[in-house]
């Protein structure tokens, strides 16, 4: 019974452990335009490129430089088409984002950053 017991309990705390790319929530923001929740994801300097204009960006500036685009192309539709595998160093991602009949690429590069996942770099290219 013992051993049960400290099987249950290393599996529950090993599950709440792992740190997953949070998925749901980056297609949910980028639906709503939220540049906001989107750069609660990131690192506190991210490389941002959108469409062609690229630059280091803090929080603040990086979250001015989405609104800027979520409101000349506002999204009708967002989806993952790739997630790559999680490993020590982090990850990356490949969706498409719809606007206005114009189908765009972002491209998210993760980092790990203790447990958490966090976005490094975000390109928006047109596809």
């Amino acid at each position: 019974m013992g051993f049960l017991y400290v099987f249950l309990t290393s599996l529950i705390l090993s599950l709440t452990a792992q740190s997953d790319i949070p998925y749901a929530s980056i297609e949910k923001a980028f639906v709503a335009n939220d540049a906001t929740n989107i750069v609660a994801l990131g690192k506190d300097k991210m490389l941002i490129n959108i469409l062609g204009k690229e630059g280091a960006y803090s929080q603040s500036q990086a979250n001015l430089v989405l609104k800027d685009f979520f409101t000349k192309k506002p999204g009708t539709a967002f989806k993952f088409i790739f997630k790559g595998k999680e490993s020590a160093d982090g990850s990356f991602a490949i969706g498409t984002y719809e606007s206005k009949g114009e189908t765009y690429r972002i491209t998210l590069h993760f980092k790990k950053i203790g447990a958490d996942f966090k976005i490094e770099s975000l390109i928006i290219e047109k596809a």
